[in-house]
Formats: C-alpha cells, sequence, structure tokens
C-alpha cells in the first residue's frame, strides 16, 4: 500500500530539551507510526510519503513529499488542541510521578485517565485532518504524541 508515511522529522529547531520520557515517547510513536501507519493527502496521489511536523505562528505545519517528489502542505490552526494538549502534560506530569512514588492502582488510573485525554487529542486531530489528510485512528494518535513533543517549553 502507497498510502503511508515512510519517513518522520520533526522541526528540532523549536523544540526545547526534552525529558528522558518525552524522547523516549517521541522515539515509540515515529518507529511505531513507520512500522504502520495509514497516510493519505487528499491532494497528492503516489505515495509513499515523508512527512516534516512544524509549528509556526499558531500554525501546525505538515510539510510532504510523495516518493516522486511531488510536495504539499497543509496548514492547520493548532488552537483546537491547545487545550487538550495542556490537560494531557498535565496528566503525564502526575503520571511520571506516580511512577516514581505511587502504588500500581494509582498509576493505572492515571495511566487510563491519560489514555483517555491522549484518545481525545487523537479524535480532535484526525477531524481536523479529516478534509485535508486522510489518517487512521492509531495515525492519528502516533502524531498527536509528536505533536505534544512538538509543544514542549
Amino acid at each position: 500500500m502507497n498510502d503511508r508515511l515512510i519517513k518522520i522529522t520533526l522541526d528540532e529547531a523549536s523544540i526545547k530539551k526534552r525529558s528522558k520520557e518525552a524522547e523516549h515517547e517521541k522515539s515509540v510513536a515515529i518507529a511505531d507510526l513507520l512500522d504502520e501507519n495509514q497516510f493519505q493527502p487528499m491532494c497528492m496521489s503516489g505515495g509513499p510519503y515523508s512527512l516534516h511536523l512544524s509549528i509556526a505562528e499558531g500554525r501546525l505545519i505538515f510539510d510532504i513529499e510523495s516518493e516522486q517528489g511531488s510536495k504539499a502542505r497543509a496548514a492547520l490552526s493548532i488552537a483546537p488542541l491547545r487545550g487538550v494538549i495542556r490537560d494531557y502534560f498535565m496528566i503525564c506530569e502526575s503520571y511520571y510521578e506516580a511512577l516514581k512514588n505511587a502504588g500500581t492502582r494509582k498509576v493505572e488510573a492515571i495511566d487510563m485517565g491519560r489514555r483517555g485525554v491522549h484518545n481525545e487529542g487523537s479524535e480532535e486531530l484526525q477531524s481536523m485532518l479529516k478534509e485535508r489528510i486522510k489518517v487512521d485512528f492509531p495515525t492519528a494518535r502516533r502524531l498527536f504524541t509528536l505533536i505534544c513533543v512538538l509543544h514542549i517549553k
């Protein structure tokens, strides 16, 4: 299937120093994306595709290039995701703190909440992309993780 990503990069210049947990999340999201994804830009045909993600002027930028050299850019307002990204960061802090100090039940409860917020962000992203780029839910989840990495301050 050619409607997929074969390369993904992030705008490293805009990313602040990350924790080892955030770096791990980024690495896992990229590896999982490259292993399995559904990515079909509506304005292009003839994948597979490379994707460069960045944020500029409050917009989430998807720079896409096909294997044949065609290029496209999708720029979306980040505003619909801001609240869920903030919530996700707060619950992740609680989760990582709980891993150090809390019992199994508390960690599991926080992790359930973390997954719920992550799913909410993924659904919102999938909805934002639907007219420009068709992605399945697992692809949207991994892309949401990478968008969060771009927002680390």
